[in-house]
């Protein structure tokens, strides 16, 4: 694995990947890519920045930020939930700039992580980041289809459970099927919601804050000095017990994380003039982690006390959810529902994202050579069609949350995506020192270097 001369990055390299007309921007990164034409269908430049935004944006805002924060407010207290989230959120600005350093350079058709790992670093990483990409963004799509079937249990409807996953499973591939553009163009909007949602429950926090709610009482920080900024976990009243409510609140927390930075670069591929607009996005991306994560954690820890038991009595959809706790606590009635409703269309939203990102997963293992070139094939309009049919199979594990049994397994399979998270962005942070130290070896200009780099995967 040579890092010097002019074997670097190109040893050991997996069958070029194809190469579309606005791929290069300078013509040193096409010849140093060795990249090659070909004829063949392939996937369609069709995304544009505020799409891709939106895409990676989905797929974290799910219902681990409406609902999940509910178990980690109870844990941890909210002084540990806002660091976890600033922790979390400084962590995601290292690997994103990492990756968008890399991505800007060979923003080829197919070049997700795991095609870049094989290009840099070794095809053995490259075939295994591939397929924890594909397992990873394909289970976390039944895990989103369910969440979002149980969060109309809130309404204490009779609607059979199994109709409704049917149904969304069906709309989920629908639009992944068609063009990328108007694929791009519905999760835009349907991402909107989900952020108009979160600012209308942070200008509802303010308001409360202040004592602008129905009963006029001004909260402030009064959660914070009762129950507490902090809780115990396991050790009650010690310290020991402090740290471990703050480790176990970082994992929870670190679970609306899990491949999200990923997700901005698989759209690289599709992305309209991506060298330019590529680090475009991903400025913009930080700036909304910051907005909808840290305010959230911050939000949450002013409208609802850590020890209110509806946080953690496993009520269906936004009955557990801290927003709603506050909302109902202050006296607001209706909100409630207009919440639940946001967070049904946010857990479809990111359900319709990992489909998107772990087909586009498999594409690019089948472009390199790693899986069976069938899975490359597109249509007319440059879908991937046999991979997104693919990865859908993915969303049918679905239909085991019907029995209670089952969802038991189920929920190990979810459990292994937080652990995939991790290991994907250790090795992120090599692949991206190994494009470093190629560029450096050959003297090569790279069209975007970010000022967090490289520092950031050595923190790391």
């Amino acid at each position: 694995m040579p890092t010097k001369g002019s074997n670097a990055g190109t040893e050991k390299s997996p069958t070029p990947l194809p190469v579309q007309e606005g791929d290069m921007l300078q013509r040193t990164a096409s010849e140093d890519g060795q990249v090659s034409d070909c004829s063949d269908p392939q996937v369609q430049r069709g995304l544009k920045p505020r799409h891709s935004q939106m895409i990676a944006i989905g797929g974290a805002i799910g219902t681990s930020l409406f609902v999940g924060t509910g178990q980690m407010l109870a844990i941890g207290g909210p002084a540990f939930l806002l660091l976890a989230f600033c922790i979390l959120c400084s962590l995601m600005v290292s690997v994103v700039t990492a990756l968008v350093e890399v991505a800007t350079y060979l923003p080829i058709a197919g070049g997700t992580m795991s095609y870049y790992a094989h290009r840099y670093v070794s095809s053995s990483m490259g075939f295994a980041l591939g397929y924890l990409y594909w397992y990873s963004m394909g289970i976390l799509i039944p895990y989103e289809v369910t969440a979002a079937s149980l969060v109309v249990d809130y309404w204490e409807t009779d609607f059979p459970i199994a109709a409704l996953i049917t149904i969304m499973i069906t709309l989920i591939v629908v639009l992944n099927l068609l063009p990328v553009s108007v694929y791009g163009e519905t999760e835009f909007w349907f991402v909107s919601l989900k952020v108009f949602l979160i600012i209308g429950l942070l200008i509802t926090s303010i308001v409360l804050f202040l004592g602008g709610g129905p009963n006029h009482d001004r909260l402030g920080f009064r959660y914070w000095n009762d129950p507490g900024p902090v809780n115990d976990y396991l050790i009650p009243g010690t310290s020991a017990g402090r740290f471990v409510a703050f480790l176990q609140t970082l994992v929870l927390a670190s679970f609306a994380f899990v491949l999200a930075p990923e997700q901005l670069i698989i759209t690289a591929g599709e992305m309209q003039n991506p060298q330019k607009n590529l680090p475009k996005a991903s400025q913009r991306y930080f700036l909304r982690l910051l907005l909808f994560f840290v305010s959230s954690a911050l939000a949450i820890g002013v409208v609802c006390p850590s020890n209110d038991p509806r946080l953690t009595s496993g009520g269906a959809g936004a009955g557990s959810s801290p927003f709603v706790v506050g909302i109902t606590t202050a006296g607001i009635r209706v909100l409630d529902s207009v919440v639940n409703a946001g967070i049904l269309a946010s857990a479809w939203s990111a359900g319709n994202a990992f489909l998107y990102a772990s087909s586009r997963s498999l594409y690019s293992l089948a472009v390199a050579g790693s899986a069976p070139r069938v899975f490359a094939r597109c249509n007319r309009w440059g879908v991937p069609y046999v991979a997104i049919g693919t990865s859908a199979a993915f969303s049918l594990l679905s239909y085991l949350n019907v029995s209670s049994s089952s969802a038991v397994v189920f929920n190990w399979l979810v459990n292994l995506t937080n652990t995939s998270g991790f290991i994907s962005w250790i090795c992120c942070c090599v692949v991206f020192v190994r494009f470093r130290a190629a560029t450096a070896a050959q003297h090569v200009q790279v069209p975007y270097r970010s000022f967090v780099q490289p520092y950031g995967p050595a923190s790391y």
